[in-house]
């Protein structure tokens, strides 16, 4: 089910987030991405760079994990990737311990079917996994 931009805004709206113009673009970036982006990607982006600095973007993808709109990735001592999240999509990824590089797994999710068995015997609703693979990419290996 995709989600168009006006559903992502009206989502942080729901959230407490404020809408301005630099929250909007970085949604519109993230959303047109075909791959998770990390903060300096996104701060010199065509749609962000006149629009704010790349302390504005920090703060704002900051804001936005911490309401589960967008989903931080990679390792920690590597520079982060954030990545959009959205209601009905569901992406895993594969992750170099190497070069820090991250695709997206092209295989079906191996944990969905675990996840409706933990759903029905624990009650939890809304319940959702982000699965991560590390390894070592062909380039580094």
């Amino acid at each position: 089910m995709p989600t168009t931009l006006t559903e992502t805004i009206e989502r942080c709206r729901a959230s407490g987030l404020r809408r301005t113009k630099a929250l909007e673009e970085l949604l519109a970036t993230l959303m047109q991405s075909p791959r998770p982006m990390t903060l300096a990607e996104l701060a010199s982006s065509p749609r962000l760079r006149d629009q704010c600095d790349k302390a504005t973007v920090f703060r704002l993808l900051q804001r936005l994990a911490e309401k589960g709109i967008v989903r931080r990735l990679g390792l920690h001592e590597r520079a982060a990737y954030f990545t959009l999240l959205l209601p009905g999509s569901h992406q895993d990824y594969l992750i170099c311990t190497g070069c820090g590089t991250i695709e997206s797994v092209k295989a079906p999710c191996p944990v969905h079917e675990l996840e409706d068995e933990i759903r029905r015997k624990s009650g939890f609703r809304n319940l959702y996994h982000e699965l991560e693979f590390f390894g070592t990419c062909p380039a580094c290996a």
